[in-house]
């Protein structure tokens, strides 16, 4: 597999990736989500025992976390750091079009606590095994994928991705409803409703000024914003 060309690997490993048992709700608009994976594949040693009548199957069990959707704008994302100079580009671009203040989702996600487990025999099978327990205990917010060994994280991320996008309009619809996506001078609702609440974690000790100040200057509001956020320092 290592002598085919990435973008083939890649492709070959999106088109083998299979959700065998999705989560029974989609991500949450107004909060964390929590989703438990164990991610099925065929030992990639497998090939190695030739003539071995039992077969490897590796289950990566862990926590994907999803962060509650931030409501963004292109001017807010050609502030935040990460972004190359043709990321950056498009931005400014998107900005001279009159697009700079329009608001969209931004989607965070951790890969936590994953561990390893093999057992043998045929890989779907396992997978439907697992899907099986799975289903007899309702586990709501457990999925199963079967993936591909060399390139799991491929495997794991297709899944995030096609889960983003299926929560993607309930997602929407429900910030929409609330009036989050208003913009006020260049500001979304629920941003200024994100400062605000920062400033006031800040005010108690359970955040870092630092951190209050970045997200207010990503948002190009710090004179708005200016004579709250040194009142965080004022005992």
């Amino acid at each position: 597999m290592q002598d085919r060309p990435l973008e083939e690997l890649l492709a070959h490993a999106i088109e083998s990736t299979q959700v065998i048992r999705h989560p029974k709700q989609h991500l949450a608009t107004f909060g964390i989500t929590s989703i438990k994976y164990y991610l099925v594949t065929e030992a990639a040693y497998n090939s190695l025992n030739i003539g071995e009548k039992n077969e490897d199957v590796v289950i990566r069990e862990g926590m994907v976390r999803a962060e509650q959707p931030q409501v963004v704008t292109p001017q807010y994302l050609l502030n935040h750091e990460g972004f190359g100079d043709y990321a950056g580009e498009y931005l400014r671009h998107l900005r001279s079009q009159g697009a700079g203040d329009t608001p969209g989702l931004l989607y965070a996600y951790k890969n936590e606590g994953m561990r390893t487990n093999i057992a043998s025999g045929d890989v779907k099978q396992v997978a439907y095994r697992l899907k099986g327990w799975l289903d007899r205990e309702e586990r709501g917010m457990e999925a199963v994928i079967q993936g591909i060994d060399e390139l799991w994280d491929v495997s794991l991320m297709k899944f995030i991705y096609d889960l983003t996008s299926a929560s993607l309009s309930a997602n929407l619809k429900e910030i929409h409803n609330q009036g989050l996506f208003d913009v006020e001078r260049g500001i979304p609702r629920a941003a200024r409703e994100r400062i605000e609440g920062l400033l006031a974690e800040a005010r108690q000790g359970n955040v870092d000024p630092a951190a209050v100040h970045q997200e207010i200057e990503r948002w190009g509001a710090f004179d708005e914003y200016q004579d709250k956020f040194l009142a965080i320092f004022k005992r």
